[in-house]
């Protein structure tokens, strides 16, 4: 029997394989892992708890890389542990339809858990992480049951902290006291252009210090028996999240590159590598070896995290012997699954009601969240603009996390990360809102929900120069064309309350990718459908066989006030709202063209906001009423008139288009 090997040559085998696996590519970071495989090893061998044949165990703990340029580091880490992932991905690092991008994404490999890469991400998901693990254990544990009870590690580069969004999350983390987040800061001073100091000299000890966080040091990262204390007196915790800053030496062992921003993002070369290769002992002429005796950790390991989970198992039993409901609800949570009748209670609105969809949101939300218990959220300090407090659930606060609203702060891309990691992490289903044109703040983390199909919920209250008097800084023009570019993203933008509350249907059912909801500060009427086919994404509100007025949200109304001016004229204009171009595009082509007739070749689109985008649906004779420039500090209507967004200019539009159409 081969007996596992110490942990010096499992740290070669690491810095070893990722230094082949980026030669082999000719691509990729070698430097980051070379100087993190202490610290790497030390996690997957000893301190996470994991299970390599049950990487979906919900009581693990999360690793997040948010170096995900170190992505070869993870790589080995999960080859060496036992986790379904080979050699062979290993040597197809970076190449096309491999397990083994070059940044770590989700769902490539059992036991990456958040998609990183672009730095800072990493850390704001692992907040939401942290945060997710932290709610339902406030929630489901019980004295002598502590059946959720998991750590967020995260191991973090110079370049992570440089981040606005480290800032923003780290707050939060130490604002809230999410004592189960450890993240170890790679402190090797070298970023890809050169030394860290060239760009930034900042007290990063001081900086956590200040958030409230807990700091501690690794001042040789090489050092096994200092890693060893100094990270379980991290995983001890004293109620804050923990800093430990690690001092690495990049590309470590390179004798030429070492600590140069050389060995950051571009292969060593046959020559470096084979002197870094010498400097560990290893044989320099050796590509992707893996010594018996570490191969040797992999079954240990495994077993290991069998016997982790068989105990939250039979922990499982025993708390659902005493407490039944509270297991079977756990279960159903962790399943992913709604609970049945979850939508039964949408609300109801009469004709002759004209509240914003963002009023209609609100009372959506709380008749779901009555029924949904995992549907948590907050806002970017706006829940009492964007409506999205559910009403008499508590707030998450230092210290508390039973309740369900989460004050995320003026943090928005802090907030969408959050979101994101809370999603991923399960057992919830997680919104963040803020002002439409705040949506570019959290562009990357939307980005990065949809890149991993994660069912996050943006909701984006003060839809278009209709806000008014606050003025062009709050006047959303070219956001709704930005999200509509993002592939998997479904943006829904209701035009009224009854179309809103099917909006939140969608959003809360959906299981692969984000949606995005866009509503009205100003009142809109309810329409005469009373049960409209939103997830169509299209539907005709009203007859007609001359053209077709295409609109999304408020200006559905406008459409059907330039139908009446049209009708007047002779002619029979049909309006169509379009809520979501995305849902629409997904439909069967009998559908869509039931909806717009091939040929009905006169096509208007009317929608307040940059036309960007729209002749895929007006054509070539159509006409796109929109907005192509920042609006004005005046009040919403007024400033709605004077670019245009009028049922007179509509109806022009409409004439121009039937005159420049064949036939």
């Amino acid at each position: 029997m081969t007996h596992p090997a110490s942990p010096d040559t499992c740290i070669a085998t690491v810095r070893t394989l990722a230094i082949d696996a980026v030669q082999k590519a000719n691509s990729g970071h070698p430097g980051a892992p070379m100087g993190l495989a202490p610290v790497g090893w030390a996690l997957y061998s000893r301190l996470l708890r994991h299970a390599p044949d049950d990487p979906a165990w919900p009581d693990r703990d999360r690793f997040v890389l948010s170096a995900g340029h170190a992505s070869a580091l993870q790589y080995a880490l999960l080859h060496l542990s036992g986790y379904a992932l080979t050699l062979d991905d290993i040597r197809a690092f970076r190449q096309w339809g491999s397990r083994t991008p070059g940044h770590p994404e989700r769902g490539h490999v059992p036991g990456v858990e958040v998609t990183t890469g672009p730095l800072g991400q990493g850390l704001g998901s692992a907040v939401g992480l942290a945060l997710a693990e932290a709610m339902l254990a406030a929630e489901f544990n019980r004295p002598g049951h502590e059946v959720i009870d998991h750590r967020t590690w995260v191991i973090a580069s110079d370049g992570d902290l440089m981040e606005g969004i480290s800032h923003e999350s780290c707050s939060l983390a130490g604002f809230l006291g999410l004592g189960k987040l450890i993240v170890i800061f790679d402190d090797n001073s070298i970023s890809l252009d050169g030394p860290t100091g060239m760009s930034t000299g900042d007290d990063v000890t001081g900086r956590f210090t200040a958030y409230n966080w807990r700091v501690l040091s690794i001042d040789d990262a090489n050092d096994l028996d200092e890693i060893d204390r100094v990270l379980d007196d991290a995983r001890a915790g004293d109620g804050r999240p923990t800093l430990v800053r690690y001092r690495s030496h990049i590309g470590f062992g390179a004798p030429n590159v070492q600590d140069t921003s050389k060995a950051h993002g571009a292969p060593l070369g046959p020559d470096e590598a084979r002197l870094a290769k010498q400097a560990y002992g290893w044989p320099d002429d050796a590509e992707f070896l893996v010594p018996d005796d570490v191969a040797a950790w992999a079954p240990v390991l495994r077993e290991r995290g069998a016997a982790l989970v068989a105990a939250w198992d039979a922990a499982m039993d025993s708390y659902a012997a005493e407490f039944p409901a509270e297991a079977a609800e756990l279960r159903r949570r962790l399943a992913g699954e709604l609970p049945a009748g979850w939508d039964s209670d949408l609300p109801r609105f009469e004709a002759g009601e004209s509240p914003a969809t963002r009023v209609a949101s609100t009372t959506a939300l709380n008749a779901i969240a009555a029924r949904v218990p995992e549907l948590v959220g907050g806002a970017a300090d706006l829940a009492s603009s964007t409506g999205t407090v559910i009403k008499g659930a508590g707030d998450i606060a230092p210290g508390a996390f039973a309740g369900r609203n989460i004050h995320f702060g003026v943090r928005e891309f802090g907030m969408a990360a959050a979101v994101n990691g809370m999603v991923a992490h399960g057992g919830f289903r997680a919104y963040g809102s803020t002002f439409m044109t705040f949506s570019d703040y959290m562009k990357n983390a939307i980005r990065m929900a949809a890149l991993q199909r994660l069912p996050s919920i943006l909701v984006f209250t003060h839809d278009s120069v209709a806000v008014g008097e606050d003025g062009p800084t709050h006047q959303p023009v070219e956001q709704l064309a930005a999200l509509r570019s993002i592939p998997g993203l479904v943006t829904l933008r209701p035009a009224d309350a009854r179309e809103t509350a099917q909006a939140w249907r969608i959003a809360v059912a959906r299981d692969e990718g984000p949606t995005a909801l866009v509503l009205t500060r100003q009142g809109v009427p309810v329409l005469p459908i009373d049960d409209p086919p939103v997830d169509r994404g299209a539907y005709v509100l009203a007859p007609g066989d001359d053209c077709a007025i295409i609109a999304t949200g408020s200006e559905v109304s406008l459409a059907l006030a330039a139908r009446d001016l049209l009708a007047a004229d002779g002619v029979g204009a049909r309006v169509v709202s379009m809520p979501s171009w995305e849902l629409f595009a997904a439909q069967p082509d009998a559908y869509r063209d039931e909806v717009l007739p091939p040929g009905m070749a006169a096509r208007v689109s009317v929608e307040a906001a940059s036309p960007f985008g729209w002749p895929r649906w007006t054509g070539t004779w159509g006409r796109n009423v929109g907005i192509d420039r920042f609006g004005e500090s005046a009040p919403g209507a007024l400033v709605m008139e004077r670019l245009g967004m009028t049922a007179d200019a509509v109806a022009q539009a409409v004439r121009e288009s039937l005159a420049a159409a064949p036939g």
